[in-house]
């Protein structure tokens, strides 16, 4: 029996049978519900403490990873938990205020993901197109001032969001649910900021990513036919370079499109489908916070040195920060 198949009644109703079948079905359903809180949660801890601790990789991209990874590291902490509760237990035990805060960091959470994604499609682009001029322009600061101001116009935006639109908590058969309703004007303006444009940004740019990498792998081939002068192996060496990360990145961006989509999706039909496979597309989606590190430890041979280096705690050493991880 799928616990999450089962209407509210029969949910309810479950709360009455014997306590060996209870307890044995929350067992496994908790145990299953802590390992996904404890791999998003460590798996980004991780990446955060990577990031800001080793000096050698405090780059204008790995700043908009560290905010995916913050962004991820929220959805671990806050959502995630009180996500995977309500589905076992099918009701709502946190009470009103709690509610309020869950409705306000899942919307924001889920908005902050998309638009670091969406950075991290236009940080590739420009530097791929012209990686000298990218590294002349774009510094360490300019990309961490540019998330900051990310992360303050999505803070007020959601913040508007949930004044303006307000919160429904009510009482449905078990002790209380959590619902939060759109208002029509609103549920177009969400789909339009949250998901129109950054998505659209993404499937743009990226779009653009791979049109100038195809140009720059001929561009290559002929260099290295033609010549093997050293200024122009250093750029043919700074094109793969770029093209390497941009496919990396390109494996995160689609996997965060599959996780995403079938959420947008079900939000645009939510009242054909059933609340199940609602909180099945939801779950898909904050799940991808938990897929994100596994995609930087498979690809990112720096990661997986700094997972060795964090873990046999050389980085309580001095001078750990300046260890080279690539």
């Amino acid at each position: 029996m799928n616990f999450t198949e089962l209407n509210q009644t029969d949910r309810c109703l479950l709360f009455s049978c014997p306590e060996k079948y209870v307890s044995a079905h929350y067992v496994i359903l908790y145990m299953c519900a802590a390992a996904i809180v404890v791999l998003t949660v460590c798996g980004n801890l991780l990446v955060i403490i990577s990031v800001c601790h080793f000096k050698q990789l405090h780059t204008p991209t790995n700043m908009l990873i560290l905010s995916l990874a913050v962004s991820d590291f929220l959805v671990g902490f806050f959502v995630l938990p009180f996500k995977l509760s309500k589905m076992v237990e099918s009701c709502w035990t946190f009470g009103a205020v709690v509610c309020t805060f869950y409705i306000f960091i899942s919307f924001f959470v889920t908005s902050i993901s998309i638009y670091n994604v969406a950075l991290i499609a236009v940080d590739r682009y420009f530097a791929i197109s012209n990686p000298f001029l990218y590294t002349e322009v774009v510094s360490v600061n300019t990309a961490c001032v540019i998330v900051s101001c990310n992360w303050l116009i999505l803070i007020s935006y959601n913040t508007s969001v949930l004044y303006f639109n307000g919160t429904y908590a009510g009482l449905i058969m078990c002790p209380e649910e959590c619902i939060f309703v759109l208002q029509e004007v609103w549920s177009l303006i969400d789909l339009l900021f949250a998901f129109v444009i950054p998505c659209s940004t993404i499937i743009i740019f990226y779009g653009l990513v791979f049109i100038i990498a195809k140009k720059h792998a001929n561009a290559i081939r002929d260099l290295n036919i033609q010549t093997r002068t050293h200024i122009l192996k250093s750029y043919a060496d700074s094109i793969k370079s770029e093209k390497k990360a941009a496919r990396v990145l390109s494996i995160l961006v689609a996997v965060f499109l599959a996780c995403l989509l079938p959420y947008f999706i079900c939000a645009l039909l939510s009242n054909a489908i059933e609340t199940p496979v609602f909180d099945n597309v939801v779950i898909l989606l904050y799940i991808n916070s938990s897929i994100n590190p596994v995609i930087y430890a498979l690809f990112y041979p720096w990661f997986r040195k700094c997972i060795k280096i964090i873990l046999s705690l050389q980085i309580f050493r001095t001078d750990s920060a300046l260890i080279n991880v690539h």
